[in-house]
């Protein structure tokens, strides 16, 4: 027995969303976006939310010692899955503000006019438009670099765009619209010999490959928890502990203050000094379960069972000679294709009445959009709860859409 197989079939009964309200199979292909929740996740969630509820940090009571126990554990498990220490996690309310952080801490501390930040083409808005906001403050310039062919981060490109002056070089490490990888440990070598830092972008590497910050060698590291399987409004900052320690706060407000007065205030140590107000306590419990739940399955099994997912999609979409695929052969998870004469939205809306989920749009890549030539895509993504019907149902969609369209099959 392999272990797509393995995996498919005796998880997906844990995600209670994977079955429309009338009890039919939803074929779910969007898990890029946000990904669904097994019960295990639900049920830590509505524990801290219910009988182990109180706030933490702050009460001398019994309950919320624990609960402060649970969350400061939670962040011990984060740190673990990413191979970082707990020191080193800021929890944030997600990948977003994690980049903001950086650029509105790190970035204004660091960045000066003349100095220069590199990005990709294949960006997500998240990691561009932060720094367009802290070059705009501080007068540093941005640098994009290109794409291979395949849609890949040029990473040849990198090295010969790459300065002294640069100070920033942040990436996706998974493409969310094409699943292209980029080689993290390249994109370190290269940032570090200009002196410049990295951040990676992994929200969507982290759920689907595993991940390593001491192997990559990167100096930033965010996700968010609602990729891995666990709930919304929670997110993660890894960094460095010794940047961490040099950055000023991000928020002011209650749990990042060491002393408070009105003539002077010190702040707490990293991570605390970055984690302003109440925590999102229940979010980071079910944070935890979300790891624990991966962790236990296994990132290579994971990163196994979509890979044969997407070669059996690709492979079929290949043979149809009205589909443009992109990306590369060995996209993480994610197929991107775009069907001549046929808009994402109306494909979109058709493969719902057939209850197949797909994302259609510019996937929060617009500047992609424009470098691909086109307004949008089409995105199936899988998850670990993804089958091989899932696949025949978005296909028998796909011919179900050419009908509709009065177009052929697309078979040569």
């Amino acid at each position: 027995m392999n272990a797509p197989a393995a995996i498919d079939r005796d998880l997906r009964s844990h995600f209670p969303g994977m079955v429309t309200h009338d009890g039919r199979p939803w074929h779910y292909l969007d898990t890029a976006a946000t990904a669904q929740k097994p019960r295990a996740v639900i049920d830590a969630m509505a524990r801290a939310l219910g009988g182990d509820y109180a706030t933490v940090h702050r009460g001398v009571y019994a309950r919320s010692a624990e609960m402060t126990l649970a969350y400061e554990a939670a962040r011990w498990r984060v740190a673990g899955f990413l191979g970082g220490r707990e020191e080193e996690v800021v929890f944030t309310r997600g990948a977003t503000e994690a980049i903001n952080l950086v650029a509105q801490t790190w970035g204004r501390a660091n960045l000066k006019a003349g100095d220069r930040i590199l990005l990709s083409q294949a960006e997500h808005h998240s990691n561009i438009v932060p720094w367009q906001m802290v070059a705009a403050e501080t007068g540093a310039q941005i640098d994009v670099c290109p794409l291979t062919d395949d849609q890949r981060i040029d990473l040849d490109a990198a090295e010969a765009m790459l300065t002294e002056r640069h100070k920033l070089v942040a990436l996706g490490h998974v493409s969310n619209v094409t699943g292209a990888v980029l080689d993290a440990k390249r994109a370190a070598a290269l940032a570090h010999k200009v002196g410049a830092k990295l951040l990676l972008d992994g929200c969507q590497s982290a759920p689907h490959m595993g991940v390593d910050v001491s192997e990559l060698d990167c100096d930033f590291f965010v996700f968010s928890a609602h990729k891995l399987y666990g709930p919304t409004g929670i997110g993660a900052l890894w960094a460095r502990s010794e940047i961490l320690d040099a950055m000023p706060p991000y928020q002011g407000g209650g749990a990042m203050i060491d002393r408070v007065t009105f003539e002077r205030t010190t702040y707490a140590p990293p991570p605390q000094r970055f984690e302003a107000g109440t925590p999102a306590i229940t979010e980071a419990v079910a944070f935890a379960a979300a790891v624990d739940y991966v962790e236990r399955i296994g990132t290579q099994r994971i990163h196994a069972h979509e890979t044969a997912l997407v070669t059996r999609l690709r492979r079929e979409l290949g043979a149809m000679n009205d589909v443009r695929l992109f990306g590369p052969a060995d996209s993480a998870g994610i197929v991107s294709f775009a069907i001549d004469g046929i808009h994402p939205h109306d494909l979109g809306t058709i493969l719902d009445e057939a209850n197949v989920a797909i994302r259609a749009g510019h996937h929060c890549a617009q500047p992609l959009m424009d470098h691909l030539g086109v307004p949008a895509t089409a995105r199936a993504s899988f998850g670990i709860y993804s089958s091989e019907e899932d696949v025949d149902a978005l296909l028998e969609g796909i011919a179900r859409t050419r009908r509709i369209f009065g177009k052929a099959s697309g078979k040569d």
